[in-house]
């Protein structure tokens, strides 16, 4: 098992790496939210959906074998 996978953007599939960018914006925009003092509610929810949809692009990951990228087209 890989845990560069989990931290390196190069190793991350496309999931994890839309996750990973997703929880940077939630963050910022909470941040920004907390300094013009605006509270949405549910919002920490979207921390909740970017992990999950991490640990799925995780779990995708860690199951593709790496020799499966070359042989999408053969058939």
């Amino acid at each position: 098992m890989k845990l560069s996978k989990l931290y390196d953007p190069r190793e991350m599939n496309s999931y994890q790496f839309v996750a990973a960018t997703g929880l940077v914006m939630t963050l910022l925009a909470h941040l920004i939210l907390a300094l013009i003092g605006k509270s949405i509610e549910n919002f920490s929810a979207l921390y909740i959906c970017w992990v999950a949809f991490f640990i799925l692009g995780a779990i995708a990951n860690f199951n593709s074998r790496p020799d499966d990228h070359d042989h999408h087209h053969h058939h």
